[in-house]
């Protein structure tokens, strides 16, 4: 039964994803640069898990590449997906949870060893450049060495580190303009959400987050939504597993992220076509299936959704079906 749930939810989603690209597609211009958001990872939570890889996704727009948080093995998922990480344009961090930001100086690094020689742009709240000082640390015999065996760039000099500490537009280039807004996270502060705007298309991630009016008002009118989810009972029947009666715990987890009736309901607020589910709390388990998920949230949205997956990607401006991922 859960096999076919699951089937079903996937079908649903992959319906739902069909509509979202042929309504994103109309009246694109021929010359338009083609643009794709990519889920790289859509676990949430610290631990390691078989079922989901950490949070991370890829806003491709021609031949640059934008990645918002980078949870561990991102550069993995983008080998994955096709992405090339010599392509990488600028990152950025919504807060500075390990599942956010473990494999921050490990896409920085990979990124140059792969053939990257333009300026990287790095975007998060403190202590970003700290964070940064200590990866161009660790690696400073590998990045010296290289230099000089292989010719390469002084990647120490390549990353340009720019910390958010207030809401406003923190980046604009000639394919998007990134705006940040505050959004409550628990004890996890500052934690932010992120506007992407490009010429044709606005995307909004929440972030990690228990919903707000911040994110409602900074995500209105967009095109897609992608925010992350929990499910309450499952969670509960995690902890029941693993601590049985920690209601602290519960309360921690449950009191920092949103559940899927809430996130349809701000989806139905803010007025977006398309809402992505992702960052999935608890991943794996009975509870983390495509149909419960969906389920809980069209009961309160009735616009596009999209159920996330691994390596799933959503096409902006050109091909009609989402891809799942290039194996």
């Amino acid at each position: 039964m859960q096999q076919l749930q699951q089937f079903k939810g996937r079908f649903g989603a992959l319906f739902l994803a069909l509509g979202v690209s042929l309504s994103l597609s109309a009246g694109a211009a021929d010359d338009q640069q083609e643009a794709r958001l990519v889920l790289l990872g859509t676990a949430g939570g610290p631990s390691a898990k078989a079922a989901r890889a950490q949070p991370a996704n890829a806003l491709v727009i021609g031949d640059d590449v934008y990645i918002i948080d980078a949870g561990d093995g991102v550069v993995r998922q983008m080998i994955l997906a096709g992405i090339s990480p010599r392509d990488l344009r600028a990152v950025f961090l919504t807060h500075q949870h390990s599942d956010h930001n473990v494999g921050y100086c490990p896409l920085l690094v990979r990124s140059w060893a792969s053939g990257q020689r333009d300026d990287i742009d790095a975007y998060g709240p403190e202590p970003l450049q700290r964070m940064t000082d200590a990866c161009m640390a660790l690696n400073e015999w590998d990045i010296t060495l290289r230099q000089v065996d292989e010719g390469r760039p002084d990647l120490t000099r390549m990353v340009k580190v720019h910390e958010i500490t207030a809401d406003g537009v923190i980046y604009q280039d000639d394919n998007v303009t990134v705006t940040a807004f505050e959004v409550p996270h628990g004890a996890a502060e500052p934690s932010y959400g992120l506007r992407f705007d490009t010429a044709e298309h606005a995307i909004v991630f929440s972030g990690d987050t228990s919903g707000g009016d911040n994110l409602i008002q900074h995500a209105q009118d967009a095109d897609i939504l992608v925010h992350e989810v929990v499910s309450v009972p499952g969670v509960e029947a995690l902890v029941e597993r693993i601590d049985p009666g920690n209601d602290a715990l519960v309360r921690h987890i449950v009191e920092a992220h949103t559940p899927p009736e809430e996130v349809g309901r701000i989806a139905k607020s803010t007025g977006v076509d398309t809402l992505v589910l992702n960052h999935f709390v608890p991943t794996g388990g009975p509870s983390d299936n495509d149909q419960s998920w969906y389920d809980a949230a069209s009961s309160e949205f009735d616009g596009h959704i999209i159920v996330g997956q691994d390596l799933m990607e959503i096409p902006l401006t050109k091909s009609p079906t989402p891809d799942q991922g290039k194996q």
